[in-house]
């Protein structure tokens, strides 16, 4: 069953603090690609990795798109912005049921044996986590090695957060 999700999205002059807005509907309806059931978030690792679990099957998500300042890496130190990246993700997503998008370019599994996804939220699912975290400035588009679905899309958001100067644009040599 497909599901059409009419959006308008009102822009304001003014400059408030993103982060402390609610996420807004996507302007495209959900899903692009193939997507599997409901999944409980039990665990957000870092701003671009969570924990999920539906019934007894336990997945640990690295989503597609984004790239957040790392805070958990072994070897790296905290990064500018990276408590933040987490922070947001924890607040939004923490105890949230999603649904998990699949991008078959992407491949399913990254080198770390995690699956590669996006996040959708609400029921129906109209709200993409991902691109959220890039256009509130909590995470870089990030392209790994090939194009992916949303990219586009991802590619606008972060273009908006960079001239807006919000969240990881605010940091020294971001990107970097």
């Amino acid at each position: 069953m497909a599901i059409t999700v009419s959006v308008v999205l009102l822009t304001s002059a003014c400059t408030i603090d993103r982060a402390t807005r609610s996420l807004e509907p996507d302007p495209r309806p959900h899903p692009k690609g193939p997507t599997t059931s409901e999944w409980q978030v039990t665990r957000v690792v870092d701003g671009d990795t969570v924990e999920v679990q539906r019934a007894t099957e336990e997945l640990t998500i690295r989503l597609i798109g984004i790239d957040t300042p790392e805070t958990v890496h072994p070897t790296e130190p905290v990064e500018c912005y990276g408590p933040e990246a987490s922070q947001f993700a924890d607040r939004r997503l923490l105890g949230r049921t999603v649904t998990l998008e699949l991008d078959r370019s992407q491949g399913r599994l990254d080198d770390y044996g995690r699956t590669l996804a996006y996040l959708w939220l609400g029921s129906p699912p109209t709200r993409l986590f991902n691109r959220a975290a890039v256009r509130k400035g909590f995470a870089f588009e990030y392209t790994y090695d090939s194009a992916y679905l949303w990219q586009s899309e991802f590619i606008r958001a972060a273009a908006a957060a960079r001239h807006e100067h919000i969240g990881v644009w605010r940091c020294p040599d971001p990107g970097s």
